[in-house]
């Protein structure tokens, strides 16, 4: 294909991944205030007694039920928009390499799945405990907006961050890096891992950003790990 052809192809595939994504926006709509109480939960329930979630301007409440169906449509299309990822891929692997689009496709839904759940049950009732324990002496009131921003952030980011493995493996499959590197550089891998922690944390505190950095340098060893496995031969 042509470097025309590459771009004509990139635009239909995220043609395809856009127009799935909105119609699962326009079905998450429907349900969006079941979604945002259930999403709000761990927010709620980190907050002291006398604590409460408000909403200061009059648009705030149609905006967050906006981006609680955008969130939520985005998890459930999380398999179709890494197929789509894969189809561009595909046309530049082996054949013999294709087999690995289901394995990708299913494992990559897992565990963005896993690191979403992950960030909604353990890291953001976590830091929400203990920023908000700091303030014990005071009345808290968050706002609707800055809350569900919290929580997004941490929920997406952790969904992100759970997808180390999976691109690990895929490029030592690929023959882009090899374990032995992968270790060799594992010193420079954890100063990067703290790095990309303080920016993705939305508050930059030392504990939300263990809570981040923690996983990455647990999921970059089972990358590792795995990728020894699928390239033995390459890297032997």
């Amino acid at each position: 294909m042509s470097f025309l052809e590459h771009l004509d192809e990139l635009r239909s595939r995220l043609f395809k991944a856009a127009v799935a994504y909105v119609i699962l926006f326009m079905a998450a709509w429907a349900f969006s205030d079941k979604i945002l109480d259930f999403l709000m939960q761990p927010m709620r329930n980190s907050l002291f007694a006398g604590g409460d979630i408000i909403f200061v301007q009059v648009t705030e409440p149609f905006f967050v039920f906006m981006k609680a169906s955008a969130l939520a449509a985005l998890f459930v299309a999380a398999p179709f928009l890494l197929y789509q990822v894969w189809a561009f891929v595909a046309p530049g692997l082996y054949k013999n390499e294709r087999w690995l689009a289901a394995a990708f496709i299913f494992f990559g839904t897992v565990f963005f799945a896993a690191g979403g759940a992950f960030g909604f049950y353990v890291a953001v009732p976590l830091s929400v405990q203990w920023l908000v324990g700091l303030g014990t002496s005071f009345k808290a009131q968050l706002t609707l907006a800055s809350a569900f921003s919290f929580l997004s952030r941490v929920v997406i980011g952790m969904g992100a961050v759970f997808e180390l493995p999976i691109v690990i493996v895929f490029l030592a499959r690929v023959g882009l890096v090899t374990p032995r590197s992968l270790m060799k550089y594992f010193r420079h891998a954890v100063i990067a891992i703290a790095i990309i922690a303080a920016v993705i944390t939305p508050t930059g505190d030392a504990l939300t950003m263990s809570v981040f950095a923690v996983p990455m340098i647990l999921l970059y060893l089972l990358g590792v790990g795995v990728a020894w496995l699928v390239a033995k031969k390459k890297d032997s």
